[in-house]
């Protein structure tokens, strides 16, 4: 095995432990920010961002999770003016995928294995759609699933096709779980990464020390993911993953689509404020990006 480690470090993939540490930060110099995701409408976004400002807690990025598709053009622009107000980040997710998609198979326990690509070159075109849609309206976040809608879209936004500033961030549900995985993507335009939910601590410093862009980790899941809650581990998340997003408040959800409620929407922020205290007992020294960074996607 030799021989294939040696090679591999060549290529810029190298073996790590528990005990890395990433000298790696944002452009504002932080380390780590928080992102709540799973905010479906201006009404529970609204309740999300009015409960931090009373907490004392910045959020960084808001997520919406069930497609650009599924909200009219006046909820965007809600969605957006809310953004722009608070300072914070929006990303809008594609709306075709596969679940959507009139495909049995991936229903099925073997087909669940689809993910939410995209099948067919129509949805592909509908994908691209979407995108262009919610940029149109301001948006400048995109949450993806299909490595080759982001492969498309990179090569959009160099042509001009779409923002130069709008950022494409790969969710946990398209399977990226190693190095090679995350080289690759980062080399075809990807912005900002979320692998796969329960990796270990070695197998995240594998990831960090192959790629520059941000990584996103879930502290905590809703019950169709496995329901764990990892806040005690958020500190090594910053040692080993800066830049890291923290996605927090998704054990109050059932499952990845789940319509969160206003109530259910504070209860996010509860979550949060129980990740900050962790953070600032045990690793108080740690550095969040600040409220009014000029690094962040925020829309226009």
């Amino acid at each position: 095995m030799d021989d294939t480690r040696k090679f591999l470090k060549k290529v810029g993939i190298e073996e790590t432990d528990k005990h890395f540490k990433s000298d790696k930060r944002f452009n504002d110099g932080g380390q780590y920010r928080f992102e709540v995701p799973g905010i479906q409408s201006p009404k529970t976004m609204s309740a999300l961002l009015k409960e931090s400002v009373k907490n004392n807690i910045f959020v960084h990025r808001v997520t919406q999770t069930k497609g650009i598709m599924m909200l009219t053009d006046e909820e965007i622009k809600e969605m957006v003016n809310l953004a722009i107000n608070y300072g914070c980040e929006l990303f809008l997710s594609v709306g075709p995928r596969a679940t959507y998609d009139t495909s049995a198979t991936v229903h099925t326990k073997e087909g669940s294995r689809i993910g939410y690509r995209l099948r067919g070159y129509d949805n592909l075109v509908y994908a691209i759609e979407d995108v262009k849609r919610a940029c149109r309206l301001g948006v400048r976040g995109i949450l993806l699933y299909d490595e080759g809608l982001l492969m498309v879209l990179n090569k959009m936004r160099k042509a001009g096709e779409l923002p130069l500033n709008v950022h494409f961030k790969i969710s946990a549900h398209a399977g990226i779980s190693n190095p090679a995985s995350a080289k690759l993507l980062e080399s075809i335009g990807l912005n900002s990464l979320n692998p796969v939910r329960d990796l270990q601590m070695p197998m995240i410093a594998a990831i960090r020390n192959a790629i520059d862009i941000p990584i996103d980790l879930h502290t905590e899941n809703p019950k169709s993911t496995g329901g764990f809650i990892r806040h005690y581990e958020v500190p090594d998340f910053i040692n080993v993953a800066s830049p890291v997003y923290l996605k927090t408040g998704g054990s109050v959800a059932a499952n990845h689509n789940w319509d969160t409620t206003e109530k259910e929407a504070i209860a996010r922020i509860k979550q949060v404020n129980l990740v900050k205290r962790v953070i600032d007992n045990y690793s108080p020294d740690a550095i969040p990006s600040p409220e009014n960074s000029n690094d962040l996607s925020i829309p226009e």
